[in-house]
C-alpha cells in the first residue's frame, strides 16, 4: 500500500488555511474500502465493512492531528439542530444533530455527505469551530444559522467566521419536480431565483450550494468559500446518493469533512 493511500490528503481550502486551523474535505482517495464504497468511505451507517469504515475514519483522524477516539461525527438526521460538545462522545452514543461546534482542542469534528452541503466553520482568533451537514431540508429550516449561534455562544463573532462549502451537487446535477419548488417558495418568494427552468418540463434545476452561500452571508459570516466540486459530476473523486440511485447501485459511500484545533 503507497503512502498517500495510508495518509489521505483530502482537499483543502485556501481560506482555512488562512485561519491557520487543521481541516480536510475528504474525498474517495486513501482508504482500504472496495466496489462501490472504494476507497474511503466513512460512513457508519453504509452497508461496507466496518472495520474498514473504521480504519477509514482512523486514517482521517491522523490527517487532522486527533486521535481517533476523539474524532466525532454525529447521527445525522436533515435536522436544524447544532450541538456544542466539550468532550468526545462513542460511536453507539452518537447525538442525533446535523452540526458540531467546540472550542476544546484536539477534538475533531466531522459531518458526512454524498451530495448534500458540508460545511465547516472556523473563528480563529476566538479558537471556535464547526462542522454542519445541510441537505435542502436542514438548510430551509436553518441548520446553518443554529451552527453559527452555537459558535456565538461559544465566542465566536460572525463577521469573523469563515465558512466553507465542500463537495455538494451541483445546479446542474439537480433536478427537482414543482412541489419542492414549491416547499422554498412558500417559504420566501424570493427563493424562486435558486431555481431554473429543467429540459424536462414541470421540472427544476436547483442550486443548493448558492442557496446555502446565500444563507451564510446573510447571516452574517465574514467569508464564504465554495470549493465549487460538484459530487453528481466527478465519479471517481466523490460519493453521490443521486449518482448511484440513477446507476441503480444497491448502496454508497459517504464522504467526510472534518476541522479540528490542534
Amino acid at each position: 500500500m503507497d503512502a498517500r493511500a495510508d495518509a489521505p490528503l483530502g482537499l483543502r481550502s485556501p481560506l482555512l488555511e488562512s485561519a491557520g486551523v487543521a481541516h480536510a474535505f475528504f474525498t474517495r482517495d486513501g482508504g482500504v474500502s472496495a466496489g462501490i464504497y472504494g476507497s474511503l468511505n466513512g460512513g457508519v451507517g453504509s452497508r461496507d465493512n466496518p472495520d474498514h469504515v473504521h480504519e477509514n475514519r482512523r486514517r482521517m483522524a491522523r490527517t487532522l492531528g486527533v486521535d481517533a477516539e476523539r474524532f466525532m461525527v454525529p447521527y445525522q438526521i436533515h435536522s436544524a439542530d447544532a450541538l456544542p460538545i466539550a468532550f468526545p462522545f462513542s460511536v453507539s452514543d452518537r447525538p442525533r444533530a446535523d452540526a458540531l461546534v467546540t472550542r476544546t482542542r484536539g477534538i475533531g469534528l466531522g459531518v458526512t455527505g454524498a451530495d448534500c452541503g458540508i460545511i465547516l466553520f472556523a473563528d480563529a482568533e476566538a479558537g471556535v469551530i464547526g462542522a454542519a451537514h445541510a441537505g435542502w431540508k436542514g438548510a430551509l429550516t436553518g441548520v446553518l444559522e443554529s451552527t453559527l449561534q452555537r459558535m456565538e455562544e461559544m465566542g465566536a463573532s460572525r463577521p469573523a467566521i469563515y465558512a466553507v462549502l465542500g463537495p455538494t451537487i451541483s445546479k446542474d446535477s439537480y433536478e427537482v419536480g414543482p412541489e419542492f419548488v414549491a416547499r422554498f417558495t412558500d417559504v420566501d418568494a424570493r427563493h424562486q431565483k435558486f431555481f431554473t427552468p429543467s429540459t424536462r418540463v414541470g421540472h427544476s434545476m436547483f442550486d443548493l450550494p448558492g442557496f446555502i452561500g446565500m444563507r451564510l452571508r446573510s447571516a452574517g459570516v465574514g467569508c464564504f468559500e465554495d470549493l465549487a466540486v460538484d459530487t453528481y459530476d466527478e465519479a471517481n473523486n466523490v460519493f453521490s446518493y443521486r449518482r448511484s440511485v440513477h446507476r441503480k447501485e444497491p448502496d454508497y459511500g459517504r464522504h467526510i469533512a472534518a476541522i479540528a484545533l490542534v
